[in-house]
């Protein structure tokens, strides 16, 4: 496992290039609570991207249209007016052909969303599936809305319509996750200890619960072939649950507290979970081993201090589809953005009050939300994966670290294969 250093020189750091923000309009009694942006998130296709902004509305805007607005420039800031709701349903007409704006209200408070796409080669596992109400074509684009009340909503991305209402929590649903397979298997994470996985191909059908968390359910992920999924929530332990059989493989021990964020690396060789405990550690999930620890406090404190309240508290972490950068979000008002091979940050920028953050499809930007509702947005720091890299991913991507650990090479090859070099 990788050491801490001493001290961190922040004239070191490099700065991260802000490119622009989406801001909500603010009424004069809307200054408390029901405004924070839970969840950030943007199509698997790249075509959308979408934000709980507060106040049970849901916001859906091309991708396309944030950037031109932003003009790629740091210094142009994307007003509330030229992000408002003027494109959006029944407004100023948009070409056949391309995407619409569309502002959603979900009738509760939303704390979790995601985009789920179809793949028709991926059938239900549902044996009667003539009877099925819905027939997903492959161009479908699908949000899920996890509500205060328990519910889950799924939405029409390209028309802004309801199409399933999903009951069964007793409590919020925290976090929502689709397989990334395209089977549209959906899992929710749930305030009433529960993870519930739902196959929308078969209408919605609740496939099965899982049940082992103590307490609240915060965030959970699948890994890239959709065959684990990890959680995490009000407890110190990281769960691991083999999708197949809808069983436990393991508990990972490692956090002083509170887990609220996953996100698997894209070979699915990496796991990041973010905790309370002021820490980001990167997991070898096949072994269950500690690889790496990004500490937001220097030196990283003790157990004791790290299992209380302290204001470096790891509100969102998130892995960049390059496979080599990571952020985070923080309650010290920072976003900080990390490579595998180091442990201290390679980029920072400020953010009052962030609460969630994810990469865009192509790695390039970082969008992070906020308290108020608003999203910011910043370029992510530009460097070239080594060729070593990407055929340690490609590989990474078929074998296990059983698997590579058991081939005839070198081991120093063995090591980097393993990512036991970090």
């Amino acid at each position: 496992m990788a050491s801490f250093p001493d001290s961190v020189n922040e004239n070191e750091i490099g700065k991260a290039k802000f490119i622009g923000e989406l801001l909500v309009p603010v009424a004069p009694f809307d200054q408390k609570s029901g405004r924070e942006t839970w969840t950030v998130a943007f199509a698997p296709d790249g075509s959308y991207f979408a934000w709980s902004q507060g106040h049970r509305i849901v916001r859906l805007v091309p991708w396309s249209k944030c950037l031109k607005n932003f003009g790629g420039e740091g210094s142009n800031r994307a007003s509330p007016q030229r992000l408002s709701r003027q494109n959006s349903d029944g407004g100023t007409v948009v070409p056949v052909g391309e995407p619409r704006e569309h502002t959603i209200d979900c009738g509760d408070i939303v704390w979790g969303l995601a985009f789920g796409s179809s793949v028709p080669e991926k059938q239900s596992r549902c044996v009667n599936i003539e009877w099925h109400r819905f027939k997903f074509g492959q161009d479908q684009l699908l949000l899920a809305t996890g509500l205060n009340n328990g519910r889950i909503k799924i939405w029409d991305v390209y028309t802004g319509k309801l199409l399933l209402n999903l009951m069964d929590h007793t409590d919020i649903v925290r976090d929502l996750t689709f397989a990334p397979d395209g089977s549209l298997m959906l899992v929710s994470a749930s305030r009433d200890k529960t993870l519930r996985v739902w196959d929308l191909k078969d209408d919605g059908n609740m496939v099965k619960v899982l049940r082992g968390h103590q307490n609240w359910v915060y965030c959970s992920a699948f890994s890239p072939d959709s065959s684990v999924l990890c959680s995490v929530g009000a407890g110190k332990s990281v769960f691991l649950w083999d999708m197949d059989k809808y069983s436990l493989i393991r508990k990972l021990e490692g956090h002083h507290n509170d887990v609220v964020s996953c996100e698997f690396s894209p070979d699915g060789a990496l796991l990041a979970t973010a905790s309370y405990d002021t820490r980001v550690i990167i997991w070898d999930p096949h072994m269950g081993t500690v690889l790496l620890e990004l500490a937001h406090l220097f030196p990283p404190p003790s157990p004791i201090f790290a299992g209380g309240a302290n204001d470096r508290w790891v509100r969102s972490v998130a892995f960049c589809h390059d496979g080599r950068h990571i952020a985070s979000i923080t309650d010290d008002r920072m976003v900080r953005f990390w490579t595998i091979d180091e442990t201290s940050p390679q980029a920072i920028a400020p953010l009052t009050n962030g609460l969630s953050c994810a990469f865009s499809t192509d790695g390039s930007f970082l969008a992070a939300g906020s308290r108020d509702g608003s999203v910011h947005f910043w370029a992510c720091p530009k460097s070239i994966a080594s060729l070593q890299h990407l055929c340690r991913m490609a590989l990474r991507r078929v074998m296990s670290t059983q698997q590579v650990q058991m081939l005839p090479i070198p081991t120093r090859t063995r090591s980097y294969l393993s990512y036991q070099d970090l």
